[in-house]
């Protein structure tokens, strides 16, 4: 354990920081399961909006600094191709 004050605030801030990503990454997880129950349901209209709200999600994970920039991009580019491939199906 730190003995200087300034570190005791820095150890504080950085558990506050690393479950604040926590919740982002968690909520990713929940959002992107939804966007494949609906894509595998089939329902457009379902579908349409789970992927907004995913690549939504994504864009706020991104701007926090919970995800990098380019793990964001690639993210929302995996749920469209799913989106693109459960169409097609």
């Amino acid at each position: 354990m730190a003995n200087i004050a300034s570190q005791k605030k820095r150890i504080l801030r950085t558990e506050r920081e690393r479950l604040e990503n926590r919740r982002y990454t968690s909520a990713l997880k929940t959002q992107l399961r939804q966007l494949e129950a609906a894509v595998k349901a089939g329902d457009a209209d379902e579908i349409s909006a789970a992927q907004r709200k995913y690549s939504s999600l994504v864009g706020k994970s991104v701007k926090s600094g919970a995800l990098h920039r380019n793990t964001g991009s690639r993210k929302i580019a995996r749920a469209a191709r799913l989106v693109k491939a459960g169409a097609a199906s």
